[in-house]
């Protein structure tokens, strides 16, 4: 319910000290207030979720970079999303399942009261909660999601949530690949990886994707059967990330 937080997470991590400990430099925040939130409570907030949702030292080092290095937010929103969803267990199940299985299936709006019916079989899907929602507070958690996938260009409107086409730039789906790849090294497995539903892709998509890239000589994917070979431009996501804004 705390939003997306784009903009916030853009500037902490742009102005991330990587000699000083995540709680140092979250307590600089607080202190010094440089991402220009309106009130301590908004700026406890946005401490507070940073600390829970990422690891700048360790696996979220190469989105840390790429904000200091400067990519523009466009190309870096699409893998915040990426790197935000490996424990925001709700939202990625979100995006992955609901969201994308009402795209699949022709819808062309989104409707809160449909979240709240998703949400309340949450607990099937694997998902806990602490004790049962409230009525309204399944109907905020609802709209929360909704908002998200509006923040991440997902869905489009205000009052009235529209499902679109979603487009990755050339960098930023080359970064993807480099991220799922460190997670799980098999080519096949990458081209069907359900991570591929948060933006609105088949497999048929990706390997569309692949195909361009590899003419292009961005990449090499090669197919002969039910062998998939494919090799990426750097060995790691963090040395594709220094390459990215070189």
């Amino acid at each position: 319910m705390k939003g997306a937080m784009i903009e916030e997470t853009y500037a902490v991590f742009a102005a991330w000290d990587f000699d000083r400990s995540k709680r140092e430099n979250l307590d600089r925040l607080r202190e010094q207030n440089f991402i220009g939130a309106k009130s301590t409570t908004w700026l406890r907030d946005v401490a507070k979720v940073l600390n829970r949702r990422f690891d700048p030292a360790g696996r979220d080092r190469p989105l840390v970079v790429l904000a200091q290095r400067g990519l523009p937010v466009d190309e870096w929103r699409p893998l915040l999303l990426w790197h935000m969803t490996r424990d925001e267990f709700l939202v990625r199940d979100f995006l992955e399942s609901w969201l994308f299985e009402a795209y699949e299936g022709g819808a062309f709006r989104a409707h809160t009261e449909d979240v709240e019916k998703y949400l309340s079989e949450i607990r099937k899907r694997g998902g806990t909660t602490e004790h049962a929602w409230s009525e309204q507070t399944t109907n905020r958690v609802a709209a929360g999601l909704l908002k998200i996938a509006v923040d991440f260009g997902i869905l489009r409107g205000s009052v009235t949530k529209e499902l679109g086409s979603f487009h990755l730039s050339e960098r930023s789906f080359l970064y993807l690949l480099h991220a799922m790849r460190d997670e799980n090294p098999s080519p096949s497995k990458l081209v069907t990886s359900r991570d591929w539903r948060l933006f609105l892709m088949r497999p048929s998509d990706v390997e569309h994707e692949l195909l361009h890239l590899h003419q292009y000589r961005k990449l090499d994917y090669q197919v002969a059967g039910s062998l998939v070979q494919l090799s990426l431009p750097c060995a790691s996501t963090y040395e594709y990330a220094e390459r990215m804004v070189a």
